[in-house]
C-alpha cells in the first residue's frame, strides 16, 4: 500500500512538472499560431478573400494574381524580406491587383530597415497595378459611412482607436491603377483608419496617382517617403479629406518630374464646414519640386474647408510655396490655428497666396514664419539618414 502510495505521487509530481514546463514554453510566445481556415496560400496565385484565422506571407516572392482581401475578424501578417509582386492585369476581364483591409480587419506588415516588405509589379511602369488600401471605422465627414472607391469597401464610424494594424518599413513600388480619370487607387489609401492603427516607416515609389492619401480618419503616420521621377506620375504625394485629424511627422517628398503638387489638402469638398474638419498636425516636413517658374504647381495646396498645422518645414524648388483657397480655410489663419512655422524656403517662386471663395486675392503672409535652419525631415532637402537601406530612388 505504501510502496503504491509512493509511486502515485512520483507520477502525479512529474505530471505537474511537465505542466510547468510546457505552460513555461507557451507563455513565452503569447502570439497567435498562424492558421488559414478556409484560405490557401498559393505562392504563385495569391488572391481571394481571408474571411478568417491568420494567414502570414513567410519569405521570398508571392505573385498577387487579383484582389486580396482581408475581412473583418482576420489578419494578414507579411514578414520582413518578403516581395509581392503584382502580375500583370487582364483587361478584358479588369481583374485588378490590390491588398485591402476590411473594417475588423487587421494587417501587420513585420518590415525592417535591411530587409523591408516590399509591394512591386512585373511590370516596372506607374499604374502597373492598384495599391493597399485600409479601411477603418475612425470618423469622417462624409456621413456616418462611405464606400471607398477603389475597393467597394465600407469606412467611417465614431472609434477613434480603431485598430487595423501595424505597417512598418513598406515599400510600395508602381501603383495606382487607374479605372478612369475620377476612379484611381494610390500607392497607400487610408480610408477612416484610426490611431490605434501604426502607420511608420512607408515609401511611395512611382506611384501614378497620390502616393499617400487619408480620406478622414484619426491615424497618425510617421516617416514617410514620396519619389516620383517618372514623366507619367502627375497628382500629389500627400493628400488628405474628409476629416483626417491625426499627425505627422518625418515626410519626404521628391518629385524630379512635371507633376503636381507636394501637399493637397481639402476638407469637404461639398460642404466647406463639414465636421470633424481636417486639422491634421505636420512635423518635420521636407518637400522637393522640380523648379519655381509658372503658377503651378504648388508645395502645399489648401482649400475647401481644410485646417492644419506645419512646424519644421523645408521646401525647395517650387512656383508657389502655400497656396490658400476659399473663406474657411482662410479664417483659420485669421484665428492663428492654420499656420506653418520655421519654414525655409529655397528657390520658391512666391512664398505663399491666398484666394477667397470669390476669386479674390488675399494676403496670407502671415501663415508662415521663416527659419533658415530649418531641418524639415531630418537633412533639410537632401535625403535623411532614417531613410537609408529601406529606401529607393535617390
Amino acid at each position: 500500500m505504501k510502496r503504491s502510495m509512493l509511486f502515485t505521487g512520483v507520477r502525479m509530481l512529474g505530471l505537474a512538472i511537465c505542466g510547468i514546463i510546457m505552460f513555461s514554453a507557451c507563455s513565452d510566445d503569447d502570439s497567435p499560431a498562424p492558421s488559414t481556415p478556409g484560405f490557401e496560400v498559393v505562392r504563385d496565385d495569391l488572391h481571394g478573400d481571408i474571411t478568417e484565422g491568420h494567414v502570414v506571407l513567410e519569405s521570398g516572392v508571392y505573385r498577387l494574381t487579383g484582389k486580396l482581401i482581408v475581412h473583418e475578424g482576420a489578419t494578414l501578417t507579411i514578414k520582413a524580406g518578403v516581395t509581392v509582386e503584382a502580375t500583370d492585369i487582364n483587361t478584358s476581364r479588369q481583374d485588378i491587383r490590390y491588398i485591402a483591409v476590411a473594417q475588423g480587419g487587421k494587417i501587420n506588415i513585420d518590415g525592417t530597415a535591411t530587409a523591408p516588405v516590399v509591394l512591386t509589379a512585373t511590370t516596372k511602369e506607374p499604374g502597373a497595378w492598384g495599391g493597399l488600401v485600409i479601411c477603418g471605422r475612425a470618423p469622417i465627414n462624409k456621413g456616418v459611412a462611405a464606400t471607398a472607391e477603389v475597393s467597394e469597401l465600407s469606412y467611417g464610424g465614431s472609434d477613434a482607436a480603431d485598430n487595423s494594424g501595424s505597417v512598418r518599413y513598406l515599400r510600395i513600388e508602381y501603383a495606382g491603377y487607374a479605372y478612369n480619370s475620377e476612379k484611381e487607387f494610390n500607392s497607400l489609401s487610408l480610408f477612416g483608419v484610426g490611431r490605434g492603427t501604426t502607420i511608420e516607416y512607408v515609401q511611395s515609389y512611382e506611384g501614378s496617382d497620390d502616393a499617400f492619401e487619408w480620406f478622414g480618419g484619426t491615424v497618425d503616420a510617421k516617416y514617410l517617403v514620396a519619389i516620383n521621377t517618372h514623366e507619367s506620375v502627375g497628382d500629389d504625394m500627400f493628400d488628405w479629406t474628409e476629416g483626417w485629424t491625426g499627425s505627422g511627422e518625418y515626410w519626404y517628398g521628391l518629385r524630379s518630374n512635371s507633376g503636381n503638387r507636394g501637399i493637397e489638402a481639402d476638407n469637404n469638398s461639398d460642404n466647406h464646414g463639414a465636421i470633424p474638419v481636417s486639422n491634421p498636425t505636420i512635423k518635420h516636413l521636407t518637400l522637393v519640386g522640380n523648379g519655381p517658374t509658372g503658377a503651378e504647381p504648388q508645395a502645399v495646396k489648401m482649400r475647401v474647408g481644410t485646417n492644419g498645422n506645419f512646424d519644421n518645414v523645408v521646401l525647395q524648388n517650387w512656383a508657389v510655396g502655400f497656396d490658400i483657397q476659399h473663406d474657411e480655410s482662410l479664417s483659420f489663419i485669421t484665428a492663428g490655428t492654420l499656420q506653418a512655422t520655421n519654414v525655409r524656403f529655397e528657390n520658391v517662386g512666391t512664398k505663399s497666396r491666398g484666394t477667397n471663395t470669390a476669386g479674390v486675392v488675399v494676403d496670407i503672409t502671415g501663415v508662415y514664419t521663416e527659419n533658415a535652419q530649418a531641418t524639415g525631415a531630418g537633412n533639410g532637402s537632401e535625403k535623411p539618414g532614417w531613410a537609408d537601406g529601406w529606401t529607393i530612388g535617390w
